[in-house]
């Protein structure tokens, strides 16, 4: 059998992930970015709009019809920033609260579910390995003509 790429790996294991998040979310007709997006979003202070994106690392087209579905569905209101006056806030209505913790339950069963069937180490390990992929292509590390030490 040949062995499969790191980028394959990660590829059907997100791809996998996303769609049993998507598939929880369903039932509360809801979806996996709309779920990350709640979760995001600091439920008593608010969240500006233009720390959303990044903290979710969503492009700001995505999110800006994300929001717009979520404020359509009343899980979001937009309020002035006071700090800023050009800025906007996203708050959590009542509903969007429900549906956060809904969201967050969603993530902590799956990390739950993980650490039952993966040892400590295992995980460890796991968390160090994605971490230096993710420092490597923030430093742009991969596709340079330097050495990768």
């Amino acid at each position: 059998m040949k062995e499969k790429t790191i980028d394959y790996m990660l590829r059907a294991t997100w791809m996998a992930v996303t769609k049993m998040y998507n598939e929880e979310a369903g039932k509360k007709d809801s979806t996996m970015a709309t779920g990350f997006a709640l979760i995001s979003i600091d439920p008593d202070e608010g969240t500006p709009s233009t720390a959303l994106g990044p903290k979710m690392g969503m492009e700001a087209t995505s999110l800006s019809r994300t929001l717009k579905n979520m404020e359509e569905k009343g899980l979001i209101e937009r309020k002035p920033n006071p700090l800023d006056g050009r800025g906007v806030l996203i708050h959590l209505t009542p509903f969007g609260k429900e549906m956060r913790a809904f969201s967050k339950s969603v993530v902590l069963r799956f990390d739950e579910a993980v650490s039952e069937a993966v040892s400590e180490e295992d995980l460890k390990t796991f968390k160090r390995v994605a971490h230096t992929i993710l420092e490597l292509i923030n430093a742009k590390k991969i596709y340079t003509t330097e050495k990768i030490t």
